[in-house]
């Protein structure tokens, strides 16, 4: 039996344009992606006796709230890779869950992605990144970017990928608030507000390119926010709130609820957590992946 445990790092979106209804009854967006150091873990083992009725695939989490059926997609990772591969026998999955759930920073997606990487790693699967992106699109539109969460352009439903210049290092105070907004309550919504300040996504890379970090946050946007914002008013004055604590740059996270505040460094960043602390509130300090921390995500033990 061998196991090994995966970081699976969260994401977030530096902008988020909504450009229209596509005919598949998905949205099409324009966006740029960044991972962030936020992770759960995902330990993944294989060969392991089958305790729980027999089945092929065991997936436990420290979270009893998560469902750990076929609806969890790190369990469908593991089924859509068991069909083509049934030499992968007595599947155990746990998840570490640290990303907050429903929060707008795929912790579904990238413990998913993980568990692709994870078990092509551990059986010797022999997958290319082009064959686990195919795996990954089949899962969910954040999926593939989560296989690789460094800078990239996202277009489509925000699955097709492309490279941007690396994230200056910036600092993030994630805020979520003890609730959870469904992303197509979001984006029905969307309909019932005025959209009128747009991400500036030409902008925002060419402060990539530049590592100008100040560029970058005077264009930075996210639309989604206002219908969120329509549905739960009160998140306006939390942003307020997170920039009057020195946030450079105050961004909702995808389809939210969780608040972004940026910082160009680590001290800022949890001085800010620290005041804005509340009850029953997910706050959490992190910073931009770099390709150093890919490197890095898989710990193999026999």
């Amino acid at each position: 039996m061998k196991k090994i445990v995966c970081k699976a790092y969260g994401k977030v979106n530096l902008t988020l344009d909504v450009l229209g209804k596509r005919p598949d009854g998905y949205h099409e967006v324009l966006t740029i992606l960044q991972g962030i150091s936020l992770h759960d873990l995902v330990s993944l083992e294989i060969g392991a006796s089958h305790e729980n009725g027999g089945q092929e695939i065991q997936l436990t989490c420290n979270l009893p709230q998560l469902s750990t059926g076929p609806d969890n997609l790190a369990y469908r990772a593991a089924e859509l890779l068991r069909k083509d591969f049934p030499q992968l026998a007595g599947i155990k999955i746990h998840l570490t869950k640290r990303i907050p759930l429903a929060a707008g920073l795929a912790g579904g997606s990238t413990d998913a992605a993980t568990v692709l990487l994870g078990l092509n790693s551990l059986a010797g699967l022999g997958l290319s990144p082009a064959d686990l992106r195919r795996y990954a699109a089949r899962l969910g539109s954040d999926v593939p970017f989560c296989l690789e969460p460094l800078t990239a352009l996202g277009q489509g439903r925000g699955d097709q990928l492309k490279e941007c210049a690396p994230a200056p290092e910036l600092w993030l105070t994630l805020a979520k608030p003890p609730f959870s907004v469904a992303a197509k309550d979001a984006y029905k919504s969307l309909h019932q507000v005025t959209i009128t300040n747009r991400p500036q996504t030409e902008k925002v890379l060419e402060g990539l390119e530049k590592q100008d970090e100040h560029l970058m946050f005077a264009h930075m946007g996210n639309v989604l926010e206002e219908a969120t914002f329509y549905l739960h008013p009160e998140l306006r004055e939390w942003k307020k709130e997170l920039e009057k604590l020195g946030a450079a740059k105050v961004l909702m996270a995808g389809s939210g609820p969780t608040l972004l505040g940026f910082f160009s460094t680590r001290e800022d960043a949890q001085k800010c957590a620290v005041s804005f602390h509340k009850p029953d509130w997910d706050i959490a300090v992190a910073r931009t992946l770099t390709r150093a921390d890919l490197a890095a995500r898989l710990d193999e033990q026999e």
